[in-house]
């Protein structure tokens, strides 16, 4: 269990790091609402930021 804990954190800040990296602030958007999404389980957040992420790869 804490294996798969230490996973997690280490490929979420992965990911933070590479959202933030190569695209700035709205990768950073992106992540802060679809995890404030996941956690509440509300479907408009993780839809706004499923729109930012396919905004963001379309322009890459």
């Amino acid at each position: 269990m804490v294996f798969f804990q230490l996973v997690g954190t280490v490929m979420a800040l992965g990911a933070e790091q590479m959202l933030t990296s190569r695209f700035g602030p709205l990768g950073l958007l992106c992540l802060f609402l679809l995890g404030a999404g996941f956690r509440a389980r509300d479907t408009a957040c993780l839809s706004a930021g499923a729109v930012v992420f396919v905004l963001l790869m379309t322009q890459a």
